[in-house]
Parts: structure tokens; C-alpha cells; sequence
């Protein structure tokens, strides 16, 4: 029997304090448009009594973006031994031009937010949504060459990492290509 593999990602769930704002916010922030909303008292999969609204949203080029508003279960929270940074939606947009005119959307309705930020093959900003998840937009810049180097090491870092546990240094010259663009040696 040959293993599975999938044909792309059906959509991505999280939690959410409220449905209704988490909606509006992802409409008015990154334009994606409400498409669907499941509501049941008890849950489809357990039939556990546990009453949730379940909203989807559009992200563009068939990725589902969902959230669970679950009012029966203690206040939302985040894990406190993950750095913040660590766990974070990270969206494609088209080009530098259009990462930088987000910044500016984004800023411009009173959002902080964090860069742009340069890392070789591709440059993002971060913020946060009214959930406490962060969000990335992200432009890619990366060559053809520089993908595929990164695919050819990327075996022999995590064979490296899970030896030793420190970071690899086949694919350094991501952050030094960063740490000139910023003026830092």
C-alpha cells in the first residue's frame, strides 16, 4: 500500500474569543471574504455537548482559514512555554510592493506592526490579530538558485540539528544576505 499524500490543505482551524469580530477584523484587515459557518450544541466527531460556531473564511487560492468560538470552555489562552513568535498564521502576498502597501493598510487602522523583517529568500511584517495569533504577510524574493540549494541541505541541516541540537550552517548565507540589507555585520 503506497503512503498518502494529499492534495493540499483543506483548511486550518483555531480558536477564537468571538466569531463575530474575528470575522469583521480578518475582512477589514486582510480582505478575506466570510464564506461559511457550522453551529452545533454538540460536537459532530465526540458527540460531546459543547456548543461552538465554527467560521470560514477565504485566503485565497483554495486555502481555508477557519475558527472555533467556543463560549462553554474556559477563557482562550496561549501556550506560555511557545514564544510568541513561534506559533503565527503566515500569509503569501505578491511582491515587496504590495508586502509594504499592507504594512501601511494594516498600520493605518491602528494595528502595530513589526518590519518589514528580511530573510533571504523572502521578507515579511507580523502583527496580531484580536485573538492573540500572530500574523504574518510575507513576499517572497528568493532565486530558483536559492530555492533549490535550500531543498538540496535541507536533509543534511535537520540530520545536523537532530544530532547536535545548534543551528546548521548550510544555508548561512540567508542571514548574511538579511544582515547586509540591514547594515549589520
Amino acid at each position: 500500500m503506497s503512503a498518502i499524500k494529499p492534495s493540499g490543505i483543506h483548511h486550518a482551524a483555531y480558536r477564537c474569543k468571538d466569531a463575530k469580530e474575528t470575522v469583521e477584523w480578518y475582512g477589514k484587515v486582510l480582505g478575506m471574504e466570510y464564506t461559511t459557518a457550522f453551529a452545533e450544541d454538540h460536537v459532530p466527531s465526540t458527540g460531546a455537548y459543547d456548543p461552538y460556531m465554527h467560521v470560514f473564511l477565504d485566503a485565497g487560492n483554495g486555502n481555508v482559514l477557519a475558527f472555533f468560538e467556543l463560549p462553554n470552555q474556559p477563557d482562550m489562552g496561549r501556550d506560555e512555554n511557545t514564544p510568541q513568535w513561534v506559533q503565527h498564521l503566515a500569509f503569501r502576498v505578491a511582491s515587496e510592493d504590495e508586502l509594504l502597501a499592507a504594512k501601511d493598510h494594516v498600520e493605518s487602522l491602528g494595528i502595530e506592526v513589526l518590519g518589514p523583517t528580511h530573510h533571504g529568500i523572502f521578507k515579511s511584517i507580523y502583527f496580531f490579530d484580536p485573538n492573540g495569533h500572530r500574523v504574518e504577510l510575507a513576499a517572497d524574493i528568493g532565486t530558483d538558485e536559492q530555492y533549490a540549494e535550500l531543498k538540496r541541505v535541507a536533509p543534511l541541516m535537520l540530520d545536523e540539528w537532530s544530532q547536535t541540537k545548534k543551528a546548521p550552517q548550510h544555508a548561512a548565507w540567508l542571514h548574511e544576505i538579511a544582515r547586509q540589507e540591514h547594515g549589520v555585520d
